[in-house]
């Protein structure tokens, strides 16, 4: 009798976590889209990676790409994270070297103490425009 009623508290349980999951994960997945600019002739991508824990630090995917100009700006100098209104300055960039028409790399910016509802990456003069400015928001 024992092991039935297990089973079928497993399998209660099993079902529980499975709704729940099916529920949670798709504005989890909405909420980390890559978010696109294209101005002055350059296409620049972000896309910010899944919060680690035990990481210092949160990383956001950055691909530039133009046919008009070289990419030679200074990622770390040029960016900032807001994350409900607390500005960051970036900790460093892991990626392409400045030059080229296509440069892909993580720009990495400290952990916030809290989770955010909202973030923003900030990036001035990428090939020469105007400030971008990359959002996106949490449930």
């Amino acid at each position: 009798m024992n092991t039935r009623r297990n089973r079928r508290s497993a399998t209660g349980l099993a079902l529980l976590l499975m709704t729940m999951m099916a529920t949670l994960v798709p504005s989890v997945a909405a909420s980390i889209e890559s978010r696109k600019s294209n101005a002055d002739g350059v296409q620049v991508v972000v896309t910010p990676k899944p919060i680690d824990q035990a990481a210092g630090s949160w990383d956001f995917e950055v691909v530039m790409d133009t046919h008009t100009k070289a990419l030679n700006d200074d990622l770390v100098r040029a960016s900032e994270m807001v994350a409900d209104g607390r500005s960051y300055a970036p900790l460093g960039w892991q990626g392409d070297k400045p030059g080229g028409h296509h440069r892909k790399g993580i720009l990495q910016f400290p952990r916030p103490a809290e989770s955010p509802k909202v973030v923003e990456i900030r990036i001035d003069g990428i090939g020469g425009g105007g400030a971008r400015i990359f959002r996106w928001e949490f449930k």
